[in-house]
Formats: C-alpha cells, structure tokens, sequence
C-alpha cells in the first residue's frame, strides 16, 4: 500500500498542484521555523545550543505527528483507501510540479526581457540576480532545477521508502530550516552562523545518500569519476551532485561567478537546454517513483 501511495502521491501532484497555503505542511514547518527563528541567542555558544534544541523539538514533532497520521491511517481505513490517504498526506512534501513550472517560468520571462528573467529567477535562488546575462540567468534555473529535484522529490521518497511518512515529513524540516536558517552570514537582521549550523550539517547528513542517486539518475553510471570530480567543485557535499550530473547530461557549463564552473568546457546553455533540462529531470522523476514503489513491494 505504500508502493501504491507514491503514485498516489506523484499524480496527485501532477494533476493538482501544491495545496493551499493553509493546509501545506511544509508551510506550517516554515512558520515555526520563523518564530523559533526570531527567538534564538545572539551569542555564538548559546546560538548553537538554542538552534540544535529549537531543530530537535520542531523534527519530534514533525515526526511524531506524521507517525500518528500514518498510524490511524492503517488503523482506521481499508487498504485501498489507507493507500489514497497516505499518497494525500505525502504529496505536500513533494513539489516536482511547482519546481518544473517554475523553472520553466524564467525562460518564459526572458523571452520577454532580461530584467523579467532575473526577476523570475530570484523567486527561485536566494544570489544576487542583478549582475546575471541572459545566459547565466539559464545557468542558474538549471542549477535549482538539478538542485531541488534531489530536495524535493527524490530525497523525501528515499526517506519515505526507509521510515515512511515521518521519514519523508523530517526530511523536508531538515530542508526548510537549512533554506531558512542554514547561513554563514547576517541574514534578516541577524547572524545565522552559529544559530544555523545544527540546521545546515542535519540537511548535509540527510541528503548526502539522495543527492547522489539524483545524480546518477541524470547520468549513465559509467560517467562516475567525471561526475565525482566535478561535484568537488563546489563546497557543498550535496548539490553539487545533482547539478554536476545535469552539467554533464547537457553539455553545457553551470557557474556561480567567482565561485565555481562545473563542466567549465562545456558551451553555455541556451533555450533548448534548459527545455531538455525539464524533460530530462521528469524523467528522473518518474524513475525515482518506479525505484520506490520496487524496494517498498520487496520490503
């Protein structure tokens, strides 16, 4: 019945979309994370006590709410339906519809201007977006496409598939407080480089296992040491996985200036590349769903 909630879940998502704000989870988990957020220390010791504590309690009870959910579910309903109701409850933390239309969203602007391009792009990373051409705008869309593919898609089914719906629900905690809170730098008003490293090495440990089976879904497995060698580049133990992968399958170059260029001798992406990038991380996302419903029927 798992097995069949993924694809519960996954048409779901392709049908309809992300819920209301209302009644997204990963909303709710935002919210906490604001107002824990608002409340942490200054100090570097006690920022990084308070922040692990305040991430501990708001993963409790994330899971613990998503555990009794998934229990009453098997309790209460028959198979069939107990299937439909988790693949409902596990759909809000998945988001592949919302990335793709996004993503798809800044070619469509910049086929308007450059500045409308930019402007697209900043709804989805978190870079100054001023400096950026047409073509390093492309570069980054398919950078968070690569990026957020492995955060939310393939990394909440790998956690689903292992600890079921608390696994998936924790996970994207993990995720939403390392976007809100996993800075080196004053962010909002304060510092988050202590009361944020709890946040940031828990998403690292997560993901680390899912950001490279992004990976090897956007890549033939023969290409391993080149794709290793090139998500090395960046100083992040996880997106580079992904983003690399997508660098490689394209042929192109995926650069933040002044920091890395992946596939540097590729040619930069154009309009069909970032088209092939969507087709080619919804095929991924379809494999990601196949492999999770195999191990959860062998389980």
């Amino acid at each position: 019945m798992s097995a069949a909630a993924v694809w519960v879940a996954l048409l779901v998502d392709r049908l309809w979309g992300e819920p209301p704000a209302a009644l997204h989870p990963v909303v709710a988990m935002g919210r906490y994370l604001g107002w824990a957020g608002r409340r942490l220390p200054q100090r570097p010791a006690a920022a990084f006590a308070a922040g692990a504590l305040a991430w501990c309690a708001g993963a409790l009870g994330v899971g613990a709410c998503a555990a009794a959910l998934q229990w009453a579910l098997w309790q209460w309903l028959p198979a069939w339906a107990a299937a439909c109701a988790l693949g409902l409850a596990l759909k809000p933390l998945l988001a592949w519809r919302m990335l793709h239309d996004e993503v798809q969203a800044v070619e469509v602007a910049l086929g308007q201007s450059l500045d409308a391009g930019r402007a697209r792009l900043a709804m989805l990373v978190s870079r100054d977006v001023a400096p950026l051409d047409a073509g390093t705008v492309r570069e980054s869309a398919i950078e968070s496409l690569a990026e957020n593919l492995n955060d939310s898609v393939v990394a909440p089914l790998f956690w689903f598939v292992l600890l079921g719906l608390p696994g998936a629900a924790v996970f994207r905690f993990a995720n939403t407080a390392d976007a809100m809170w996993g800075y080196r730098s004053v962010r909002g008003g304060r510092d988050w480089e202590w009361a944020g490293k709890w946040a940031a090495r828990a998403d690292d440990v997560l993901g680390w296992v899912p950001a490279r089976l992004t990976a090897l879904l956007l890549v033939p497995l023969r290409s391993g040491a080149a794709l290793a060698a090139e998500a090395g580049r960046t100083a992040s133990p996880n997106s580079g996985w992904p983003m690399a992968a997508m660098a490689l399958r394209l042929g192109v170059r995926l650069r933040k200036p002044g920091v890395y260029a992946l596939n540097a001798a590729g040619r930069a992406p154009e309009a069909a590349d970032l088209a092939r990038a969507l087709r080619l991380a919804g095929r991924a996302v379809a494999a990601a769903g196949v492999l999770a419903s195999v191990a959860l029927l062998l389980v």
